[in-house]
C-alpha cells in the first residue's frame, strides 16, 4: 500500500458517525456505571456478551475455558469447534472492540483524555495478531467490525497527540491487511452463510472504500460493497420486515448496521437503493410491535449471543429503544418514546432529532400480523401475546413453532428460554434449540424437527398458516403447521389462542391430528419466577377432566454462556387435545 500520511486524511476531512461532533449530546456526569465499566477496562477487564465481567491476559486465551490458541498458525489451519479450546467466541469477543465505546464515552461524558490507552490496546493487538494468522483472522465479521469500531476511535480521536502520524500509518495499514483479508474471503459469507455475516462483510467493505479513498481497491470495495449490502438486506429482510434468523437479536444487530449505513451514507454524500430504506421502515415496524411498552424489551426469541455491536447507552442490554429510536429518526420516523437514556445512541449516529425531519409517527396497532417469518401479535391493556408460526424458506435455527410468549405490565410471565451457547454438550443443544425450551407442544420426547449437528435442522417445517382476528370481547390467533415428520406424515399441531379483550385472561386449546398412539402430547410452559403470586393456569382434556401439570427442571439463558434453573410446568395428555386457561387471580 502506498504511504498515506495522517495529515493527509486529516485534509480530506472524511465523515462518520460515532464522533466528537455529534452536535445533539449532551454531557452527563452522573453516569456511575460508565465509570465503573471504563475503570475496569483501565484494569484489564473486559465485559463479554454484555454480562459477564472477565480478565484476559492476552488476544487468544479463552477465559472461561483458559485455552490459548496459538498466535502464528494460520487462521485456516485453527478448528473453531473443539472441546478443548471451548467456546470461540470467548476469543472474538474482546476481540471485537466494542468496549471502545465505553471509553470514547467516558471520554465525552467526563471530560476525560484515555486516547492513550484506546491506542495502546489497538497497538498491542496488531502486535500480537500477525497478518493471516490465529484466531482473530478466521471470522469475516469479527473483522469487519473490529475495523469498524477501530475508525470509530480513529474519528473521534483524530486530533489527539496520541495518535502520532507513525501510529495512524500502523493502524491505517492494518485496517487495509484486515480489509483484504475480508475481501478475498467473503464469497463464504455472502454464498454459504448469508446472515448477519455478509451483512456487516459487505458494509465494512463500503465504510472502508469511503473513509480510505487511498487504499489501492478503494474504488472496488466501495462498488462491490454497495451491491452486496442492498443485495443482502433485499434477501435477508422479508417483505413485512421480518428477518431469516428468526432472532430478535440478531434482528438488532441489522437494525444498527442500517443505522450505520443510512447515517454513513448521508454524511458523505450518498444514499443507498430504494430497497434498504424500505426494508429498514419495514423492520422497525417489526420489532416495535412486538417490543413491552414499560420496559423496552423484546421475547427472548431465537438465537442471541449477546450481540450489541455499538453499545452507545446505559440501557439494559435487552432494551431496544436506544437502537430502534436511532433507526427511526435515521428514517424521519418518530416512535413516540418518551425522554430517557435510549435517546443517546440516535445522538452518537450524529442524527438531529427535529420536528422537520420526522414526517412519520408510528404506533404499533392491537392485531398485527407477519406472515412470511410467521409472527402474530395481540397488544391489549398493558398486556402482549406473541405467538410464532412459520414455515422454513430459510435454514431454522430452533424447533419453536406455536411458541407462545406473553407479557403484562412489563412482566415476561410465559418467556423462551433463550440461546445459552453455541459450542456447549449435546444436553444443553438440544434443550435450547429444540422444542422443549418453548412454550408449545412435543410429542414424547421428539422435536417438531430432527435435530442433526451444531445449527442442522432436518424435516423442516414447510406447511404452516395462521389467522388472527379480533371478535367483541377477544382477540384470537387460529395457527397449524406440519411437523414431527420423524413419526410420520400428516401430523398437524394445531393452537387457537383466545385473549379477553381489557382482561389478563388466555384460553389456549391445543389439538394434535394424527398423534401417533403410543405417545403423550406434552404441553410445556416457562413462566416467571413470581407467576403463582397472581396468576394461575389450569388444563383440562377434551372432555372437560382436569389435567394436573408436573414441574420439571427447566433452564433459562437471558444471557450468552450463562443458564440458571427455572420452572417449567408440563401438562399431558394421551388424548389428542388440551385446553388450557392462564388467567389473573381473583381477590378474595
Amino acid at each position: 500500500m502506498s504511504y498515506f500520511s495522517k495529515e493527509d486524511w486529516l485534509d480530506q476531512n472524511q465523515q462518520f458517525p460515532l464522533g466528537r461532533a455529534a452536535s445533539a449530546l449532551t454531557q452527563n456526569a452522573q453516569l456511575s456505571g460508565l465509570r465503573e465499566r471504563a475503570a475496569h477496562i483501565r484494569e484489564n477487564r473486559f465485559l463479554y456478551f454484555n454480562d459477564q465481567w472477565r480478565a484476559a491476559p492476552d488476544w487468544h486465551t479463552n477465559p472461561e475455558y483458559g485455552f490459548t490458541y496459538k498466535k502464528n498458525t494460520h487462521w485456516s489451519k485453527i478448528p473453531t469447534l473443539s472441546r478443548q479450546a471451548g467456546d470461540i467466541k470467548y476469543v472474538w469477543d474482546k476481540s471485537r472492540f466494542c468496549f471502545l465505546f465505553d471509553l470514547l464515552r467516558s471520554d465525552f461524558h467526563f471530560e476525560k483524555d484515555q486516547s492513550k490507552l484506546v491506542f495502546e490496546l489497538i497497538d498491542d493487538w496488531i502486535d500480537q495478531n500477525p497478518v493471516n494468522r490465529g484466531s482473530n483472522w478466521i471470522c469475516g465479521q469479527e473483522i469487519s467490525l473490529r475495523v469498524i469500531n477501530w475508525i470509530s476511535a480513529l474519528h473521534y480521536y483524530k486530533n489527539s497527540e496520541t495518535l502520532s502520524p507513525a501510529l495512524f500509518k500502523k493502524i491505517s495499514q492494518s485496517i487495509y491487511d484486515q480489509m483484504r483479508h475480508v475481501a478475498a474471503n467473503i464469497h463464504f459469507a455472502r454464498s454459504v452463510v448469508r446472515n448477519n455475516h455478509a451483512l456487516t462483510e459487505t458494509l465494512a467493505l463500503y465504510i472502508v472504500g469511503t473513509y480510505f479513498p487511498h487504499f489501492p481497491e478503494s474504488k472496488e470495495w466501495r462498488r462491490k460493497g454497495e451491491k452486496w449490502f442492498v443485495r443482502e438486506i433485499a434477501y435477508q429482510i422479508y417483505p413485512d420486515g421480518t428477518f431469516l434468523q428468526f432472532s430478535m437479536n440478531y434482528h438488532r444487530v441489522v437494525v444498527q448496521l442500517l443505522t450505520l449505513a443510512i447515517t454513513f451514507a448521508e454524511l458523505n454524500g450518498d444514499k443507498w437503493a430504494d430497497v434498504v430504506y424500505d426494508r429498514a421502515r419495514k423492520s422497525l415496524y417489526f420489532l416495535r410491535s412486538c417490543q413491552d411498552d414499560i420496559t423496552g424489551w423484546l421475547p427472548n426469541y431465537g438465537n442471541n449471543d449477546g450481540a450489541l455491536f455499538f453499545p452507545l447507552t446505559e440501557c439494559h442490554f435487552r432494551d431496544f429503544r436506544p437502537q430502534l429510536e436511532a433507526l427511526g429518526n435515521a428514517l424521519g420516523i418518530d416512535l413516540n418514546f418518551e425522554k430517557g437514556l435510549w435517546n443517546e445512541e440516535t445522538a452518537w449516529f450524529s442524527i438531529k432529532k427535529t420536528d422537520q425531519n420526522l414526517f412519520e409517527t408510528f404506533e404499533p396497532k392491537s392485531l398485527m400480523c407477519f406472515e412470511h417469518g410467521g409472527y402474530y401479535v395481540i397488544r391489549d391493556n398493558k398486556t402482549l401475546t406473541l405467538l410464532r408460526c412459520g414455515a422454513y424458506k430459510n435454514r431454522p435455527f430452533q424447533a419453536d413453532n406455536l411458541h407462545l410468549d406473553i407479557w403484562i405490565n412489563g412482566v415476561n410471565l410465559l418467556h423462551d428460554a433463550g440461546s445459552y451457547s453455541y459450542n456447549a454438550d449435546e444436553r444443553w443443544t438440544r434443550y435450547f434449540s429444540g422444542t422443549a425450551s418453548h412454550n408449545t407442544v412435543m410429542l414424547g420426547n421428539f422435536d417438531q424437527m430432527k435435530k442433526g449437528p451444531r445449527f442442522i435442522w432436518f424435516n423442516w417445517i414447510k406447511k404452516a398458516k395462521a389467522t388472527i382476528n379480533e371478535a367483541v370481547d377477544f382477540y384470537s390467533i387460529e395457527a397449524e403447521f406440519e411437523g414431527f415428520y420423524e413419526l410420520g406424515k400428516g401430523i398437524r399441531h394445531h393452537r387457537r389462542v383466545i385473549k379477553s379483550k381489557e382482561k389478563s385472561h388466555w384460553l389456549i386449546e391445543d389439538r394434535i391430528e394424527n398423534l401417533p398412539g403410543h405417545l403423550p402430547m406434552h404441553q410445556i410452559w416457562h413462566p416467571h419466577p413470581d407467576f403463582f403470586e397472581h396468576y394461575q393456569i389450569t388444563a383440562e382434556d377434551i372432555e372437560g377432566h382436569e389435567i394436573g401439570y408436573e414441574e420439571t427442571e427447566g433452564w433459562y439463558a437471558e444471557s450468552y454462556g450463562r443458564k440458571v434453573k427455572c420452572s417449567r410446568l408440563v401438562f399431558s395428555s394421551f388424548g389428542n387435545c388440551i385446553r388450557t386457561v392462564i388467567e389473573e387471580k381473583q381477590s378474595l
